[in-house]
């Protein structure tokens, strides 16, 4: 979906600074509006939805596996027809680049998940 997706998930350190509103404006707007936001200017929810329970269950365990691969979890709550998450960077208490790559990564493997209309 973005070219964000493509970019590394690079670890921050505890010298980082979590990225200010002006910081993240532009990674916010490479993840899709209609399922991310950003919350007290601290971390990124979003709510995805499913036609069943199966292919909501089935997203989740590939945001699992991702979240595993670049080794950055987010919280994830699965129901009938919805997951959602919710992710910062604990380290430093905040947003960094990564979690929007991440964002980003979900967005793209929810393509062939998402419902038609």
């Amino acid at each position: 979906m973005s070219s964000l997706a493509d970019e590394p998930c690079e670890a921050c350190t505890s010298d980082d600074e979590p990225l200010t509103s002006d910081e993240y404006s532009e990674y916010l707007d490479s993840v899709r509006s209609d399922v991310w936001e950003v919350v007290d200017d601290h971390h990124l929810t979003a709510h995805y939805e499913f036609d069943d329970f199966r292919d909501a269950l089935e997203f989740t365990y590939e945001i699992g596996e991702l979240a595993e691969e670049e080794w950055h979890h987010p919280d994830i709550a699965l129901a009938w027809g919805e997951v959602e998450v919710e992710m910062w960077t604990h380290k430093i208490d905040g947003l960094h680049k990564t979690d929007f790559v991440m964002a980003a990564r979900m967005d793209r493997l929810y393509g062939p998940y998402e419902p038609e209309e």
